[in-house]
Formats: structure tokens, C-alpha cells, sequence
């Protein structure tokens, strides 16, 4: 009685086999992904999507060889970003992902992401899929042999399955913008404003359901969700008002509601019908830290020390900051925000007596759970929902117990690290099974 999850992210592919019954994981894996492409562009952040099925295949085979009694797979991965088939189901591009720029590229003085803003009255941030879409409309970059365009979760279940169309979750349809998260559907009035309007034939079905959508070794296979949603599963389950930190690549802040909400910089995320994810994005978030971990080390090879990593330093910094009476401030923004990406980082409150690394160290942490603190304090007071425990997540928490520290006590609430290393896959597991 298992069940096998499956995780695309940006950076590893990862899988883990759940016991249904207890939750405990049998065994986990994760392996690099490595499949960025150099295209010449700096704006641009693409992956090579073929390969990604080689190695995500080859990782279902293995786990799938291993235990002969898993009975359901999910799946899971990198939000957002989308790539196209042709009418066999078969990548005809790369995988256009969540870190692409090219809707926040300036042409006659204005970006793309700020036309949709101003014709639709819609927030949608670069790296959203039917951003791409509409850039890629525009300059011809749509291969023409195109029948649609999906997620790279949505097209492992293609593959799995031997299926030439994707089944998409209502949690990947809206992170690819244009999508009414009330209504549960695309808004397709915006791709006849926007220009495009015969490109809703490529639009995916979606559904609201875990679906099955085939079988993989004679195992179904369900569609995939949201990683943003599969970690929430994972991590918090479905406690309601329920409240998930991460920290990793970005940072993200995620509260269980029957209540639809929004606000600049809050996304409210379809994770079933009738219950949301709200959720906020720091888009430096871990970065941030080693960001300045590499400042650091810079530093210490200038002057002939190594060039070793020092987060163990960093460690200990961070504690001695911590005792400081007046600690520097860092506005820890040094990627933008969804809402400004021109917003830059910032350090202040600096003085003579604090001007120290160890005060430094301890003001970016803070800065990076300063910015997720924000985005609650948003949340809770358009909905009310107050934050009695978090659970976190992401190894930027889960390798930092003074970051720890700070999330308690900017949240005057108690934290637990999840359960699991592997959220995102562990929840695509679950996903798998619940109804």
C-alpha cells in the first residue's frame, strides 16, 4: 500500500514512496537537474525538456522496479512556466521557465507584464506561462507545428501515460496566468483583448479534481499539481488556517483558506474547490543568504583565506548578531518583488558599534523573514486568520535554526520543521490518494 510522488523542480527532480497508512517515506531521491540551456540571452532562462523526462523516466522506472506494491503515482514540479507539443503530444520547444524575463523586457516604454496590467487590470509576473505565450505570439517564436502548451509536470503525465493531450490541474492552470481563480477557469475575453484570441484553442482541459489521467505500469497516475500546493500537502496537510513557511531557492508564505482573497503581492491558489492557498513569494528568499555567503567568501579569497564555503561561519555570526541591542536593518529585495521588480535591497539603521559582519549576517536573515512577515500581516488582517503555529519547510529553514528563531519570533508562534525533506514530492504522493 505505497504510493510514489514526483517532483520536476527548477534546480533537482526528486521522488518519494509514501506508506499510505502511516506516511512514513520508504525511500527518497533526489538527482540534479542540470538542464538549463545558454541561449545568448540574459533574460532568458530556459530548460532543455527532453532531457528532463530522461532523467525523471528513468528515476518512476527505478522506483517503480524497486517496490512492486506501489498502487497510485503523483506528480509535482516547477509552476508557471510552460512548454509546447504538437498534435502526437510530442516537446516541440524548451521549457520556457518561472525565472524568464522577457515580460519584463521594456519595448515603446513599456513591458509586457505592465500592458496586461494596464488593458486587463490583471497582475501577472514575468515567467507566467501565458506571458511567454503572448511574447512569444508576438515575435514568432510559437513553433508552428504547436497544438498547445503545458507545464513540465503536466507533460511527465504525457509521457507516463502515452497521453497526447494533458489533464491540468486547476493548481498549474492558474499559475500560468490569465486564469479567474473564483471562477476556476481561463479568462478567454483577456486573449481576445490581448490580441490573441484564437490561441484559446491551445488553452489545456483543466479540472479541479486529483484526476487519474492514464496509468503508468498499470499504476494510475494522477494529474499534477502546483508545487507551491504539493508542499503544502506534504507539510501541513489540510489543517485548516493552516500556515507554511519555505525557504529555499525563493521564500514563500502559504495560509489554508475557505476564503478567496487577494492583494498586491497575495495569490490566492485554487488548491481544491472552495479552499485556497494564499500565498505571498519572496523572490530572493534563500538567495539572499548566499548571496551574501558569497560576499564573504570573495572577500576571504582576496585575501588569500580559501574560498571554502562559509555558511558554518555565517552560523556563528548569525548567533552573536542576534545579542546585538541595535542590530543594522536589511531589505533583503535584491531580486524585486512579484508587484516591482525595479525594487532593490537595501541596508540601513548602520552604525558605529554595529557595523560589524556578525550584525550583517543576522540583518539578512531577519530581512528574509521580515519580507514573508509582510506578506502575512496582509493576509491576516483582509482575512483574519491568525498565525498560532507554523510548520516549515525548504533547507534554507530546516539548515538555519537561527532563521528559526526569527520566524518565531516575528510570529509570536511556535514552528516545526515538516515532517519531510522531500515536501514537494511526499505531497504529490498524497495528492495521489485523497479525495
Amino acid at each position: 500500500m505505497k504510493a510514489l510522488g514526483l517532483d520536476i523542480g527548477t534546480t533537482t527532480i526528486s521522488a518519494a514512496v509514501l506508506e499510505r497508512e502511516d506516511g512514513n517515506v520508504c525511500k527518497a531521491k533526489t538527482i540534479a537537474n542540470q538542464c538549463f540551456i545558454e541561449t545568448g540571452n540574459e533574460w532568458e532562462r530556459v530548460q532543455d525538456a527532453d532531457r528532463i523526462m530522461e532523467k525523471a523516466l528513468a528515476v518512476a522506472q527505478e522506483m517503480t522496479d524497486t517496490f512492486e506494491d506501489i498502487e497510485t503515482i503523483g506528480l509535482t514540479g516547477q509552476m508557471h512556466g510552460i512548454l509546447y507539443y504538437d498534435s502526437e503530444g510530442v516537446c516541440v520547444s524548451p521549457l520556457y521557465t518561472w525565472q524568464d524575463q522577457r515580460g519584463n523586457l521594456k519595448e515603446d516604454g513599456r513591458s509586457l507584464v505592465e500592458e496586461i496590467r494596464e488593458v486587463l487590470g490583471v497582475d501577472a509576473a514575468t515567467g507566467y506561462g501565458l506571458v511567454t505565450h503572448l511574447y512569444n505570439r508576438r515575435h514568432g517564436l510559437v513553433p508552428e507545428e504547436a497544438e498547445g502548451f503545458c507545464t513540465i509536470p503536466d507533460y511527465l503525465g504525457m509521457k507516463l501515460t502515452g497521453r497526447k493531450k494533458p489533464l491540468v490541474h486547476i493548481s498549474m492552470a492558474a499559475s500560468t496566468g490569465l486564469f479567474d481563480s473564483q471562477k476556476l477557469c481561463y479568462m478567454e475575453e483577456a486573449f481576445e483583448k490581448m490580441g490573441i484570441g484564437d490561441d484559446v484553442s491551445m488553452l489545456p482541459e483543466v479540472t479541479g479534481a486529483f484526476a487519474t489521467i492514464g496509468t503508468f505500469r498499470n499504476i494510475p497516475v494522477t494529474c499534477a499539481i502546483g508545487d507551491n500546493q504539493a508542499s503544502f500537502l506534504g507539510s501541513a496537510g489540510l489543517t485548516p488556517n493552516a500556515v507554511l513557511v519555505n525557504m529555499g531557492t525563493g521564500g514563500q508564505i502559504s495560509i489554508l483558506s475557505d476564503q478567496y482573497f487577494t492583494a498586491p503581492g497575495i495569490e490566492a491558489r485554487p488548491l481544491m474547490p472552495g479552499r485556497y492557498l494564499l500565498a505571498g513569494s519572496s523572490l530572493c528568499g534563500g538567495r539572499a543568504y548566499a548571496i551574501l555567503e558569497k560576499f564573504f567568501r570573495s572577500f576571504a579569497g582576496e585575501i588569500g583565506a580559501g574560498e571554502d564555503a562559509l555558511y558554518d561561519v555565517l552560523g556563528r555570526l548569525a548567533q552573536a548578531g542576534a545579542q546585538m541591542e541595535d542590530p543594522m536593518i536589511a531589505v533583503t529585495t535584491f531580486s524585486g518583488t512579484r508587484t516591482d521588480p525595479s525594487l532593490r535591497g537595501s541596508i540601513s539603521n548602520i552604525s558605529e558599534d554595529n557595523f560589524t559582519p556578525a550584525s550583517l549576517t543576522y540583518a539578512v536573515l531577519d530581512g528574509m523573514a521580515q519580507e514573508l512577515y509582510e506578506m502575512y500581516e496582509t493576509i491576516h488582517a483582509g482575512c483574519g486568520i491568525t498565525a498560532e503555529h507554523l510548520t516549515a519547510s525548504g533547507n534554507g529553514l530546516r539548515m538555519n535554526p537561527q532563521l528559526q528563531e526569527i520566524f518565531r519570533r516575528k510570529f509570536h508562534a511556535d514552528l516545526t520543521m515538516s515532517r519531510y525533506q522531500e515536501e514537494a514530492a511526499c505531497g504529490a504522493a498524497v495528492s495521489s490518494y485523497i479525495s
